[in-house]
């Protein structure tokens, strides 16, 4: 054995025994939390005052069921370590994409991934349209793609339709997404490509960096915890996924996605215009009364059928359509003749001398005679026939007939790796800082930031839910599913902090008490519990992500509800793009975190009120005691929110420092 070799043995060895430890630390979790909550439910609910026990053993529920995802999803935690050699003669193009971010700031990525040493070709993908960003472009030597007129009165699906623009005015293999901010080392994809020579790869994610946070990182802008155990577990399972920038893609794969959601789409739009031609027709059969109605209603509603059953086998849809076109164009031609010799006959029953079926004639009998003649089923057939033309083959309702990059959503990353993985390629998650960005350096902007990801996270749930996509593997499902769940959390952090409140100010206990039953289960779950993030985060600092998961509750419940109002009942998201450098506020603003300030003055009052009652009441002190511990917790928690405020910028504190 050589050197190298013994060296990577001794980091496989190594490894292998950190994931041991860890495994055996999440099944201690995992345990202690299903024994916990068992308990809960079945021997300590509090049912005379069910309106709050009963919602705090949801949401205890809730956390340890997000407490078994997070174990599952780090479980096969996976570092891989030294990448492939990066493949030879590919070609390549990078994605800069920009809407109203600051020309400099595009320009000064653009010239970076100028610099990226592999072969590749420039774009900046400019939503808006901007003259002097296209004429700094061609002066720096990158390529500028705007949107044309084809776009105008038609969905723009924010970034997304940018990129799905751009994806068809250029021809590279492999393509390289970057945000307007996002400044790649030049060995990006030199360290990236090499991944693809597994012809199922589509997607290669690295993670997000930003280089204007200071140590204290006051809004919470790095995500240790994801960027490393939790997307590197995810990648262990299989389902590593795409953050919206600093990632490449295959372009095969994004095309394959266009042309499948194309026929998907369209095979949809046929089967429900034909479902809504039959319901038609089985209303107007359900009323015909003579033998000509009756027999031409049932042959479409037989032809119908039979194109339903022809899609439903992979049969050509066109051919499927066009036989129903020419059954019900051939019904018509049928109906209307019999029509006319019917009004012919009556004609003659009438014995009308010529002059009277003139147009001078007097036309009085002629009409009430015929309106009592039986309703002819040719308004059916042309509803038929009208429903069935007005099937949208080329999409005319969006810009491109082909949409490679998801749009279901306001953030296209997630629900376009979903379907990616759903079709069978993999992705790959290389866990090696290769850009730095810029974090928003105000708390609105990185308010603004989260809540989209939230909503567009919650609206991939409501509309493609990963538990129910066809050709994703359980654990897929699971791992798209794990990161849609953890903003729910917003519910369950309005128990948590509603329950001591209530206990504190009006005495009523949700458990039936804090006796010692209650403290077995539930401290050894709660140490256990807080150990696994430090055992799992391998030293990562995971605090501050604890501390926003509580303390932005009010952003996860509107994320939800907003998300919920768009999918059922249209109402717009109004995609905002982030605001980056420059954007921290030159006063307080105290009223984006107003719910928060509302929450921690309940806190504080609720704990002065229950010590006063312990003193002169003589309430309950142990469960006092555990209820103000539990408010200080809450209240350390949303501490984050002070710095946050306060916060004034990378370079203003820098300056101060």
């Amino acid at each position: 054995m050589n050197l190298r070799d013994s060296r990577s043995y001794a980091s496989e060895s190594a490894e292998n025994k950190r994931l041991l430890v860890l495994r055996i630390w999440i099944t201690a979790a995992v345990v202690l939390g299903v024994n916990y909550v068992v308990w809960r439910w079945f021997a300590s609910v509090n049912w005379s005052a069910w309106w709050i026990a009963v919602p705090l053993v949801l949401a205890e529920t809730y956390s340890v069921i997000d407490l078994g995802l997070f174990g599952m999803t780090v479980w096969r935690s996976r570092q891989r370590g030294e990448p492939p050699e990066a493949l030879v003669g590919a070609t390549a193009d990078v994605f800069i994409t920009t809407y109203n971010e600051p020309v400099e700031m595009v320009l000064n990525t653009a010239a970076a991934a100028n610099g990226i040493s592999y072969p590749h070709q420039t774009w900046i993908l400019d939503d808006g349209d901007r003259v002097e960003l296209r004429a700094a472009a061609a002066d720096l030597g990158v390529g500028y793609i705007t949107r044309g007129q084809e776009w105008a009165g038609k969905p723009r699906h924010a970034k997304a339709g940018n990129l799905n623009n751009a994806l068809l005015e250029t021809t590279g293999e492999y393509i390289l997404i970057l945000d307007a901010d996002m400044v790649p080392e030049p060995q990006i994809l030199d360290r990236t490509l090499g991944y693809f020579a597994d012809d199922l790869v589509a997607l290669v994610q690295t993670p997000q960096y930003f280089n204007n946070v200071p140590a204290s990182d006051p809004l919470g802008s790095q995500a240790p915890l994801f960027y490393g155990p939790i997307q590197e577990g995810k990648d262990g399972w299989g389902a590593a996924f795409f953050c919206g920038s600093n990632a490449v893609l295959r372009r095969e794969a994004l095309m394959q996605l266009g042309i499948l959601g194309y026929v998907t789409a369209t095979e949809a739009a046929v089967i429900n215009r034909l479902k809504e031609a039959r319901r038609v027709v089985r209303r107007a059969a359900s009323k015909a009364t003579d033998e000509t109605s009756r027999f031409a209603l049932a042959e479409t509603l037989r032809a119908i059928g039979v194109a339903l059953t022809q899609i439903g086998n992979g049969e050509p849809i066109g051919e499927a359509t066009y036989l129903v076109q020419s059954r019900i164009n051939s019904l018509s031609r049928d109906v209307v003749a019999k029509d006319l010799a019917g009004i012919a006959l009556d004609l003659d029953s009438l014995e009308l001398d010529d002059d009277s079926r003139g147009a001078g004639g007097n036309t009085d009998e002629l009409v009430a005679h015929l309106s009592g003649a039986q309703h002819s089923p040719m308004n059916e057939l042309e509803a038929v026939q009208r429903t069935v033309l007005a099937i949208d083959v080329g999409r005319s309702d969006e810009a491109q007939a082909l949409l490679p990059m998801a749009t279901i959503s306001v953030t296209e990353d997630m629900a376009t790796a979903m379907r990616l993985h759903a079709s069978g390629w993999k992705s790959v998650y290389h866990n090696e800082i290769l850009v730095e960005g810029l974090a928003p350096e105000g708390l609105d902007a990185s308010l603004t930031q989260r809540l989209r990801w939230a909503q567009g996270t919650v609206q991939v749930m409501l509309k493609e839910n990963p538990l129910f996509v066809r050709g994703l593997s359980l654990p897929q499902r699971l791992m798209y599913f794990s990161t849609m769940w953890s903003y729910l959390s917003g519910f369950a952090n309005v128990i948590y902090l509603a329950a001591p409140i209530i206990f504190l100010t009006a005495g009523i206990l949700p458990v039936n008490s804090y006796a010692a039953p209650f403290f077995l289960r539930f401290l050894p779950f709660m140490i256990v519990n807080q150990l696994l993030f430090l055992v799992a985060s391998r030293g990562l600092p995971t605090w501050r992500g604890q501390q926003y998961t509580l303390a932005l509750f009010p952003v996860w419940i509107k994320a939800c509800v907003s998300a919920a109002a768009n999918v059922f009942g249209g109402v717009p998201l109004n995609f905002a793009v982030t605001p980056k450098s420059g954007t921290h506020a030159e006063r307080i603003q105290l009223g984006t975190i107003k719910w928060q300030i509302l929450a921690a003055a309940a806190l504080v009052i609720a704990a002065i009120v229950g010590l006063v009652r312990l003193v002169v009441l003589h309430a309950e002190p142990l469960g006092t005691l555990v209820n103000v511990g539990w408010v200080v917790y809450d209240l350390v928690a949303m501490s984050v929110l002070v710095g946050a405020v306060r916060y004034r910028g990378y370079q203003t504190e820098k300056e101060l420092s």
